[in-house]
């Protein structure tokens, strides 16, 4: 099938909340950009948060419910997409909302989050996630397992959403504060409180809900152990240990139903019944387990993918995706979602399509492309074969206005094959002694990826070139590149970034005199490493939510979950290289403790809401460079957490992070 762009545009307007687009899903761009200025918007269009937060079509498709943005104001709207007339729009206050689904065709479920703290159950500051459910005929909304007996209405892990044979359900798990116990709770849909079906406790490390809403497997993990086991349903009554493994750090994790009703998909090292998958950075192999029988099923993935899609309205495993150099790519199992998938990859060509919402019947999907633009979506209508736009992520940003995004490779100083990407200020395609920004990703496990770079694209505009590195460590490339990073924190992870300044300078693309290193949580610390352990690299440094000091930070997360030995501080201890819990070999890798090396100025930069990186890492650093009387500047964000969710704070470190490079390495 060839779509063609619609003739109609679909009216998206919400009062102020104007987030539609019009016709013309792919020639669209060329007129809109004739519109717009050539000159850089303000960073103020980049440091904003996207105009769409989430996008969800209901079960049939007639319906679209949205998460918009106008500045601090988030709101869901409900539109009727073939009149456009709008059925419900509301703020949904000042919170974080992390996740938008439909319960049938007039329920809507919002998830949000707020950092908050317990004190009468001894709970620190943490990210504490919150339920909303939409009845779109009542025009009301109820909190998820409100006035249930005895339990927080807090929500502990993610909801499932199931098509019983009573109607449309909601589960999840809830605490109850006075048995300490965490079971899974149907909701009453009307009222929100919370009906307890399957009893799990702390141990109870996730579950698998079968079409119809039971439970038919679950996983336990003892954290003091490191076991893992799984556990299926008895032919009779409760559940047997059906498997086991002592994992420390890298347990098996559940991905839902397979392709069957009595399966389940299971990601597990088991070198009995297949070998290692070398494009996956874990042991990890994706199984598919009959849950009556326990046999083991090797998924039929080409390339094992980062993560998998299920059916809208059965749930069942369709397909998978993976991230690769140029964008996500999909691989479907069941025959008409590969076909209607392979017809929206030759529509949208070059442009890497990234599947948002399907309706039940697979007839409507909503699509999001970044590739040479600032964030489109398209609804892709097969039935008619069109595709029309819905809405801009940064509409004050034209495709003229995007700087180019190029993949790069060069070699570490120890032969490593190191990939990354390379952005360029708008207009310029042959770069030549260009000032450069090494832009380092969080993690250390992650990676950056093609597409639209809100931070990259900001200082490209402003003349910069940016590094992107995903160094040894990184996510995407495989288990020996992954673990080609342990215990190499501020070792080779850090001079895989320094070698890709010399290799572009070496390229003539930058000037190796102009440079310096931006990034947060993991690769803020890169940033503070840059200047302290990989010295007369850089010319400035700016840390957004930098660990400075990695013993203290291990330490406060084993204070944190009551552990010495915790999973979260193993992890923390492979990657650091560390022997032990406040093991003093650290303090060598620590730019808190060597201040005095420190060769350029410093911007630190810090969410006083922070619950994942503390903001004493940053204000020890600062107080570690005065007293070794180095330039320094520190600027805590009032009330951003860890992943600058809020737009205001977030402006504010886009603005600040750019005032401080052009003052220290001026682009032009």
């Amino acid at each position: 099938m060839v779509f063609r762009s619609g003739a109609k545009a679909l009216a998206f307007a919400v009062a102020a909340l104007v987030c539609a687009g019009n016709a013309g899903a792919w020639a669209q761009s060329e007129g809109q950009g004739a519109a717009r200025s050539a000159a850089p918007p303000p960073l103020e269009a980049y440091g904003a948060t996207p105009a769409i937060e989430y996008i969800e079509l209901s079960p049939s498709g007639d319906l679209i419910a949205r998460i918009t943005v106008v500045g601090e104001t988030r709101a869901i709207a409900v539109t009727r997409m073939t009149t456009g007339e709008h059925l419900f729009a509301a703020d949904v206050g000042d919170v974080k909302v992390r996740d938008l689904r439909w319960i049938g065709e007039n329920r809507v479920l919002v998830v949000t989050s707020q950092t908050r703290g317990i004190a009468m159950l001894g709970v620190p500051r943490s990210e504490l996630f919150f339920g909303q459910v939409l009845d779109l005929e009542k025009k009301k909304l109820v909190q998820v397992l409100d006035r249930t007996p005895d339990v927080l209405a807090v929500l502990y892990g993610s909801a499932s959403i199931r098509t019983t044979q009573d109607g449309e359900a909601l589960f999840v798990r809830g605490v109850n504060v006075t048995t300490d116990q965490i079971d899974l709770h149907r909701i009453d849909l009307r009222t929100g409180r919370g009906r307890s079906v399957a009893a799990m406790d702390r141990e109870t490390d996730d579950y698998v809900l079968d079409g119809d809403g039971e439970v038919i497997a679950m996983a336990r993990y003892v954290e003091r152990t490191g076991r893992w086991s799984l556990r299926l349903p008895n032919k009779g009554r409760g559940f047997h240990e059906a498997w086991a493994i002592d994992a420390p750090v890298d347990t098996p994790s559940f991905y839902g139903m397979g392709r069957t009703p009595r399966t389940i998909v299971i990601g597990a090292d088991r070198p009995d019944l297949a070998q290692q998958e070398t494009d996956s950075e874990t042991s990890d192999v994706l199984f598919e387990v009959n849950v009556d029988t326990g046999e083991w099923t090797r998924l039929p993935f080409e390339h094992h993918p980062d993560l998998l899609v299920h059916h809208p309205q059965t749930r069942l495993l369709i397909g998978g995706a993976r991230t690769e150099e140029d964008g996500v790519r999909y691989e479907f199992l069941e025959p008409q979602a590969s076909r209607r998938w392979r017809s929206i990859e030759r529509a949208f060509k070059d442009k890497a399509p990234r599947l948002v919402s399907w309706n039940d019947d697979l007839s409507l999907v909503v699509v999001f492309t970044d590739t040479g633009e600032a964030g489109q979506y398209q609804l892709v209508d097969f039935d008619r074969g069109v595709a029309d736009s819905l809405a801009e992520s940064y509409p004050t940003i034209a495709p003229e206005q995007v700087g180019a995004v190029r993949p790069i490779h060069y070699a570490a100083q120890d032969g490593l094959d190191i990939p990354g990407y390379l952005t360029l200020p708008p207009g310029v395609s042959e770069p030549s002694g260009l000032p450069l920004v090494v832009l380092a990703h969080g993690g250390p496990a992650s990676q950056d990826v093609a597409g639209f770079d809100w931070w990259a694209q900001a200082l490209a505009s402003r003349g910069y070139a940016v590094l992107q590195a995903n160094f040894r460590g990184s996510t995407g490339y495989g288990r020996d590149f992954l673990e080609a990073g342990y215990g190499e924190w501020g070792r080779k992870m850090q001079t895989d970034l320094s070698d890709g300044v010399r290799w572009l300078a070496g390229e003539g693309i930058i000037d190796p005199a102009r440079v310096c290193i931006v990034g947060a949580s993991y690769g803020g610390y890169a940033a503070m490493a840059g200047l302290t352990l990989d010295g007369d690299v850089y010319r400035c440094g700016v840390s957004v939510a930098g660990v400075s000091d990695l013993r203290r930070m291990v330490n406060w997360e084993a204070r944190q979950e009551n552990r010495n030995d915790s999973q979260t501080v193993r992890y923390w201890n492979r990657f650091m290289g560390a022997a032990r819990l406040n093991d003093r070999a650290l303090d060598a890798l620590s730019p808190a403790h060597l201040a005095a090396a420190a060769d350029s100025p410093l911007l630190l930069i810090h969410g006083k809401d922070d619950t994942v990186v503390p903001i004493e890492q940053s204000r020890v650093m600062a107080e570690a460079l005065r007293r070794a009387d180095k330039p320094v500047e520190l600027i805590e964000l009032q009330g951003e957490d860890h992943w600058l969710s809020r737009s205001v704070t977030r402006r504010q470190m886009l603005v600040e992070t750019v005032r401080f490079l052009e003052a220290n390495n001026p682009p032009r």
